[in-house]
This record gives C-alpha cells, structure tokens and sequence, in this order.
C-alpha cells in the first residue's frame, strides 16, 4: 500500500508537468453595444425580483416550520420593496437623462441671467463657463426645462406692471373742477405780471442802495430780543399764526383749543372750542380783519383726527365743518384769493376746497407717504407739498400737473414756504431777506439771505421749537413751543 500510494503521487507529478506544456486558453475580449444604463436597470430589476422570491420562500418556511401562525390557513403577502439607495440610482438615472436632452444656451450671459431667474447664484467659487451651463443644465433637470420660461415670464409681467405704476395717468375731472382751474388761470395771470415789474424794478435800485438796505436790516435783526412771553395753553403749542393786521396771533394747542391774542400785549380775545384731540394748524384767512367782516369766515384749523373746522372773529364756536379725511389733517394753508383752502392728509394725499361753491373739487395724489405742509405761491398759480416720504413737489393749479420734483433730503419734509419774490422754496420759513427756522433744539434761527450765516439765534423757550412766524409789517416775530408758552420777539 505504500508503494501503491507512492507510485500514485507519481503519476500525478507526471501528469501536472504534462498539462504545463499545454499553451493556455485565448480568453476572447467582449464588447458590449448600447447603453450601460440598460444593463444597469436589467441588473436592478433581477435583483428586486430575487429578493422578492426570497422574502416570499422565507415566509413559507416559516409558515411550515410553525414559526409564523396565519388563522385559516391564510398567508401573508409582504409588499415589495425597493431600498433606497435602489430608488436614489433610478432617480439619478432618469435625472441624468432628462439632463442630456435639455438645450442650454453656450452664452455664458444667458446662462447667468437664467441662473438668476431661478433664484441660483450666478457663479461660484472657481466656476469656468462651462461649469456654469451644466449646473444650469442640472438645476433645469430637477425644476424642469419650464421653469426657467415661466421665472422670465413672470419677470415680465412684474417689469410690465411696475412700468404701469410709474406712468402718469389722467382721468376726466368734474366741471367745478375745470371752473376753478379757469379761474385761477384768470387770477394767476395778473399777478404774476405785476410781480416781475417789480422785480424788475428792484434791478434797477443800484448795488450800493441794496447793500445798504440789507446791511440795516441785518443790524436790525441782530438786535431782536424777547418782548413778550405768554402760558397759552395747559398743553404744548404747536402753531402760531398772525392775522393780516398784524394785530392779533392764533395759537394752537394740543389739549384741543385755539386762542386768539391781542398783538403786541398779549391779552386773550377768545378762546375757540370745536376739537377734541391736537391742533395741528390754525391760519388767518388773507384780509381777515382788514376787508372782511367780523361775521366772514376769518380763520381755519385742523386736528389730528382729520377734522377742518371754519371760524369767524364774532363767536368762539366754529362757523363749518369740512369733512371727508380719514386720517390725521397736519396742516391747513389759504389760497391767495381767499377762496380756496388747501388741506394735507396723511392718507398721502392733499386737498383743494372752493369755498364758494363748497365742495371739493381737488383730491390730489402724488405722494408715497403722507403729506405735511402745503404751500401757495403768491401769484395763486403753485403749490408745493412736502411729506414724510422726503420729497417734495410743485404742483401747477392751472393745469394739475406736477412741473417739479424736489429730491435731496434724506428725512421728511415738516416745513416749506415760498419766498415773497416767488423765486425760492424753502423747506423753513422765509420772510424778506432773511430765512427763520425753529428746531428741537428749544431755539429759533435767523439766517442771512444770500450767504446763509446765522444772523440771531432766539433762546429762551425750555422745550423744543414748535411754530414760527413773522408779522405782516415785519416787526414782530412770534415762536410757540412745547413747553406751553408762545413769545415774541422784537428788534430793539
């Protein structure tokens, strides 16, 4: 057995070195056409199938072997499942080939632009152009080839729109309207003619003459000084206004009340009782106690719940009520002539009332805010209005267009006033040859014209600068303020 078992080793020995001196086998090289995608899915659905026969097989199994109990003999199918990481590839897949037949643009600007619309950043970090077009390319295989005409078009129409909104519009106004417009035309005209003679006539005056005058002026006005200091209210004061006489002053109070005052003592005349909450504005009529009789409404005033009321000199109650706002009225300002009356709203708009028709026949809109102070040139053919939205415009009342925009302050616009001459608008109030201003600083300013240098500087109120204003005749100046007094000021 041994030599049995030896001789068997041999001839295995010779055989292995026998097969050694056979060539080995060609192994023939395959080529595979089409898509590896398709064999892919063909690989992924066998494998899904056989899973499945497998978890059915194993529940059979189970079954006969008694670890799973069924009642009558029923069994249990188990609902097919794919895993996710299979779901994640098919999804991938079908992506990837949605990608290959979306056209992309070889314009690297359109490629941007088309990023842009669909809310992607237009370049990153390192990116060439031909990244960028396949990461569009991606993003559009995800939202859709639609999308990005959709994102474009609904670009236009938000363009369209906005364009709309920018564009000025016209409606028809009434006929009151159009007689008014007519009228100030008629009034404005005149006016104006007598306004350039004069300036023309003041060219005239010889450079020195002038320069007197203005140097006697401003001496004048460095010696301003307080005459008069008056408690108007149980509230802060937040208007003053002279009459065209210059010989009484209304105030303003937010308890509710307006007072009339004699001029220069300041005694009080009447007390008038009509609103309720702050008193933004009281104005004296232009020829209020000069022309007009005592029964004529003589003044106008406005509170902070949009209430205009009219008063005359004979009684201490309102004479009409102007309704219509519904927000808070700021400022109430006359037309030249007398026969309008400007109103502000902080509803963004402003107001023209015909009192002698008594209606409204203007409702003007233009601002983004609300309005605060308005403003009539002196010819009654302007009006310019400022607001809260830091701009302002100048308004033609002959026609009702806008003819200027100011722009360049950065808050709002409390303030503004036309010059005598007619040739300047300031946002503070302008008398003469020289500028007042009241700020929160508890002082008024009087500033030189031309040049702007402070000139007198009006201390002596211990709260913030409410009000201001300049008699008629030019002597007096009068500022009201929040800690509840008004005082005057007289150049010595």
């Amino acid at each position: 057995s041994v030599f049995s078992s030896t001789s068997s080793s041999s001839a295995d020995t010779q055989t292995m070195s026998d097969d050694e001196d056979v060539a080995p086998a060609v192994k023939k090289s395959r080529v595979f056409y089409g898509s590896l995608e398709d064999k892919e899915r063909e690989r992924l659905s066998s494998e899904m199938m056989s899973s499945a026969m497998a978890g059915s097989d194993a529940v059979k199994a189970g079954i006969e072997a008694g670890n799973i109990n069924i009642s009558s003999g029923e069994t249990l199918e188990m609902e097919e499942r794919v895993s996710e990481r299979q779901q994640e590839a098919l999804a991938e897949f079908e992506r990837r080939r949605r990608a290959r037949q979306i056209t992309v643009s070889t314009d690297d600007a359109e490629v941007k632009a088309g990023l842009r619309a669909l809310g992607e950043p237009i370049t990153l970090f390192g990116e060439g152009p031909a990244d960028r077009r396949e990461r569009l390319r991606s993003v559009l295989s995800v939202v859709g080839p639609d999308a990005l005409k959709k994102s474009r078009k609904d670009e236009e129409r938000a363009k369209r729109s906005q364009d709309e909104c920018q564009q000025t519009w016209y409606h028809e106004g009434s006929t009151s309207l159009r007689d008014a417009r007519l009228w100030l035309a008629k009034y404005s005209l005149p006016r104006a003619m007598r306004r350039l003679e004069a300036a023309r006539a003041q060219r005239d005056v010889s450079e020195a003459t002038r320069t007197i005058r203005q140097q006697e002026l401003h001496k004048s006005l460095r010696n301003l000084n307080n005459f008069c200091s008056q408690i108007g209210d149980d509230r802060p004061i937040s208007f003053c206004h002279f009459s065209p006489d210059s010989k009484m002053l209304a105030t303003a109070s937010w308890s509710g009340l307006c007072k009339l005052w004699s001029v220069p003592d300041c005694h009080l005349i009447r007390t008038l009782r009509g609103h309720n909450t702050n008193v933004g504005a009281i104005v004296f009529r232009p020829k209020a106690g000069i022309y007009l009789d005592q029964s004529d409404v003589s003044l106008a005033s406005c509170a902070a719940d949009g209430s205009v009321k009219l008063w005359n000199l004979d009684s201490d109650e309102p004479v009409a009520d102007i309704e219509g706002h519904s927000e808070r009225v700021s400022r109430v300002s006359w037309h030249p002539s007398g026969r309008f009356l400007g109103t502000t709203c902080y509803d963004n708009s402003w107001r023209l009332w015909d009192l002698e028709v008594r209606e409204e026949v203007l409702h003007q809109e233009g601002h983004s805010k609300g309005v605060h102070d308005l403003s009539f040139h002196q010819d009654g053919s302007l009006a310019a209005t400022g607001g809260l939205d830091a701009f302002g415009r100048v308004w033609d009342l002959r026609t009702g267009r806008c003819v200027v925009f100011l722009e360049g302050h950065l808050r709002e616009i409390y303030s503004l006033h036309f010059s005598p001459n007619g040739s300047f608008l300031f946002v503070f109030f302008y008398y003469g040859h020289f500028l007042l201003t009241g700020a929160y600083d508890n002082t008024a300013k009087v500033w030189s014209h031309p040049g702007w240098t402070p000139l007198k500087t009006l201390a002596g109120h211990e709260g913030k600068v409410m009000g201001v204003d300049v008699s008629p005749d030019g002597k007096l100046i009068a500022t009201s303020s929040y800690d509840r007094t008004f005082k005057l000021w007289l150049s010595e």
